[in-house]
């Protein structure tokens, strides 16, 4: 099978992203399957005839690219002069020449569906849910409200725009992040008013619209939904802290336990929400849900992710892994799944 394996990009999960594209690059690769690993904002301008036949570690050349420029602006500054438009040279000509794009994106322009409707309008098939649920679950305001409606339990919380008035309903702590970040990028926690104003303001850098909600002390921890169905759960313990970003893709900071240690009620009852969370907002194929608990066993959903992180140390794999699925595997049954 012809395959682009799509990541990069310009969000603030850059890096991320391309961890996780490589990742997914070789074990297809390993698999028999003719890839192309490209950066969806770099694209390639070289001749493309016959290049999916090529012999090309396109990891390695990406992998280059990325860490002689891992600053953003100096990534943005790699387009050619009057270039216009998102999708880099040659993206859209290789993605429609392959049988399937395995979508590696995360955060902006990558998982908030933009990428998915234009795949849609060109007849180009993908991995992941579809345009309407990729908006959805990206912007945490759009979330929370869906979540009001299905009576989905969740954090108390609001919503507010950068310079608008504000009365906070949120007592300390309280947890502040950017309405479509993602990796816990501009997340803080605020114990009291000077802390609230700093964490706004870090939020206010990835975002125009921030999220406050309550602070749910307890047990962090992550389901995985593939076809509608509940993978195992995972428990998330960060040695130091919450699991901020630093935590989520730094080995050996976090304690990850799957199946994660709880009894049969709570373990059905987690599952259950995530699957509901998954009806809810309408997706396809396969996500991951986050969740909290807190002391007194209420469960709390926090997001949901419809491009869940495929690095080393991502969630998704270790979960396939506990019903019998190594990480090639996992990557085909996402394919598979997106031509249903």
């Amino acid at each position: 099978m012809k395959i682009v394996v799509l990541a990069g990009g310009t969000s603030t999960e850059r890096d991320v992203s391309l961890i996780s594209g490589s990742k997914v690059y070789h074990a297809l690769k390993e698999k028999g399957h003719q890839v192309l690993l490209l950066d969806v904002y770099l694209g390639y301008e070289g001749d493309t005839e016959g290049i999916f036949e090529r012999d090309v570690d396109w990891a390695e050349k990406i992998g280059a690219i990325s860490e002689q420029n891992p600053d953003l602006s100096e990534i943005l500054a790699m387009r050619p002069a009057g270039y216009r438009g998102f999708f880099g040279p040659n993206v859209l000509k290789l993605c429609e020449a392959a049988d399937v794009v395995f979508m590696a994106l995360h955060g902006a322009n990558g998982e908030d569906g933009k990428i998915q409707a234009c795949f849609e309008l060109l007849g180009i098939p993908y991995t992941g849910t579809d345009f309407v649920s990729s908006a959805m679950a990206m912007d945490k305001g759009i979330t929370k409200d869906i979540f009001k409606a299905y009576e989905i339990p969740t954090p108390v919380g609001i919503r507010l725009r950068k310079g608008e008035q504000e009365t906070r309903q949120v007592p300390f702590p309280c947890i502040v992040k950017a309405c479509c970040g993602g990796s816990s990028v501009g997340v803080c926690i605020a114990n009291n008013e000077a802390e609230y104003e700093a964490a706004k303001q870090e939020a206010y850098r990835y975002d125009d619209e921030v999220i406050v909600e309550q602070y749910i002390k307890g047990r962090e921890f992550s389901v995985g939904v593939m076809d509608g169905k509940a993978l195992p759960i995972i428990e998330i313990a960060p040695k130091v802290g919450f699991y901020d970003y630093k935590n989520k893709y730094q080995a050996g900071s976090t304690v990850e336990t799957c199946p994660a240690e709880l009894d049969a009620d709570k373990t059905k009852e987690m599952q259950r929400i995530a699957e509901q969370v998954y009806a809810a907002l309408r997706m396809k194929n396969y996500a991951r849900m986050d969740f909290m608990m807190a002391e007194d066993g209420s469960l709390y959903c926090l997001e949901a992710n419809t491009l869940p992180g495929m690095t080393p140390t991502s969630l998704l794999p270790q979960e396939a892994a506990v019903v019998g699925m190594d990480f090639g595997a996992l990557c085909e049954k996402i394919i598979s799944l997106s031509f249903r």
